[in-house]
């Protein structure tokens, strides 16, 4: 499990320096949707983070 818990704080820290805040409050989204088994909340986790990665190939 350690390992586990290290890989999931270098993929948070690797978001946030990608996309800042709203790149982690997507993934916190998506994450707690995910173990909770919401689908609205893991739904509009994914959709940030999809607007996120997808947006700067929309803006040109």
């Amino acid at each position: 499990m350690p390992a586990l818990t290290v890989l999931a704080a270098v993929l948070e820290q690797s978001v946030q320096w990608k996309y800042g805040t709203a790149g982690t409050i997507g993934l916190l989204l998506l994450t707690v949707g995910i173990r909770s088994r919401r689908p609205t909340l893991s739904s509009a986790g994914a959709v940030i983070l999809a607007l996120l990665v997808t947006g700067p190939a929309l803006n040109s």
